[in-house]
């Protein structure tokens, strides 16, 4: 743990409406983290150790936007993070200076009713980390309600405690698609989640297993993922949604999907998770797409397909670090390819976002 009195600088990865990347000075100050005089009821100080680039992180980046969540000025990036507390409010109990932590990045308020109900991904004065206007993780400190920073057991590496916030998005669609032992299950998309959601459903039950990707250097990390247990199965750009159903189920041996987990939010493979399903299948919606989409809207009533949507997450971290200490999932570590020092972070998001990069999970460190 870092001396108080030996306190780097905090620096943030920030962007803007000019889709600029850049290092820059970064809230709280060092000062204000000496004095703990800014530190309120219930929160600590984290020192961020390693944070995962997430696609929607270079979507800010480049585009500027996500859907209604619009980037309006200068603003940190960054919500996959782990680090160590280096500071507590009087009022905190469960967390001392020392330990290690993996950080859920939304704040919810506690009160309105998808909070009620305890769904708060779906939380009406939701501060999320990273999701503008709300800075990010992408720190070296940060100032954190104490409640929302999930203690790591010694086995789990600051990296693994990164990999909690994209293998709770997986956990979540894995839960709310209903996925069971011995379903047949199509995963469209080898990225990151997609990656993810094979491994939670390899550890489900799931079979047989199909996952899709246009990229073949994605699909043969896919198998080497989950040897012997996924087929991997190349789409071309323009093939028709119905072909690539039809070889979907090839790849089952006859079997349709029962449930299919579309990771990639593109409207021609959602299509052919359509397509591709049994007569009462679900199609489970994990990835973000454009503003509006067309569906094959008879597919989905003649046969009856629930076409289900995933907005983050909720309640499954302490889920999430059992299954990695347990070693459930497998080897979920491999999915981390690359990793640069938080001073190096531009050229990490330009690898994160070169398709040719061969990353999967890329890492910044800050030990």
């Amino acid at each position: 743990m870092s001396s108080l009195l030996n306190l780097k600088p905090n620096i943030g990865v920030y962007t803007d409406p000019q889709h600029n990347l850049w290092l820059d000075e970064a809230d709280p100050p060092v000062t204000d983290i000496q004095s703990g005089a800014n530190l309120r009821e219930g929160e600590v100080i984290v020192e961020i150790r390693s944070t995962g680039i997430c696609g929607s992180d270079v979507h800010f980046w480049h585009a500027g936007r996500i859907g209604p969540m619009i980037v309006e000025d200068k603003h940190i990036l960054g919500h996959e993070s782990a680090g160590e507390i280096i500071t507590v409010h009087p009022s905190v109990a469960d967390l001392k200076p020392g330990d290690r932590v993996a950080i859920e990045p939304g704040i919810p308020c506690h009160t309105c009713a998808p909070c009620l109900r305890g769904r708060y991904n779906g939380c009406e004065r939701v501060l999320f980390r990273s999701t503008p206007p709300i800075p990010g993780l992408l720190r070296r400190y940060i100032v954190h309600p104490a409640v929302w920073c999930h203690k790591l057991p010694p086995s789990l590496s600051f990296e693994d405690g990164a990999l909690l916030e994209p293998l709770s998005v997986a956990l979540a669609a894995i839960d709310r698609a209903n996925l069971r032992l011995g379903d047949a299950a199509l995963i469209c998309g080898a990225g990151p989640i997609g990656l993810t959601a094979l491994l939670c459903a390899r550890a489900a039950g799931a079979h047989p297993l199909v996952i899709t990707d246009l990229d073949p250097g994605r699909l043969a990390f896919a198998e080497s993922l989950a040897p012997e247990r996924v087929r991997a199965l190349r789409v071309a750009p323009d093939e028709a949604p119905e072909e690539i159903a039809r070889r979907v189920v090839e790849a089952m041996g006859g079997t349709e999907p029962d449930v299919a987990l579309e990771c990639t939010g593109a409207e021609a493979s959602i299509g052919a998770a359509i397509h591709a399903v049994r007569f009462g299948g679900t199609v489970f919606v994990v990835g973000v797409g454009r503003n509006e989409m067309q569906f094959p809207f008879m597919r989905l009533s003649t046969r009856e397909v629930d076409l289900r949507f995933q907005y983050r997450y909720a309640n499954t971290w302490p889920k999430a670090v059992r299954l990695v200490e347990a070693g459930v999932l497998g080897d979920i570590r491999k999915l981390v390819t690359h990793r640069f020092p938080i001073e190096d972070a531009v050229r990490a998001f330009e690898t994160s976002a070169d398709m040719k990069s061969g990353a999967i999970k890329v890492q910044i460190t800050n030990l």
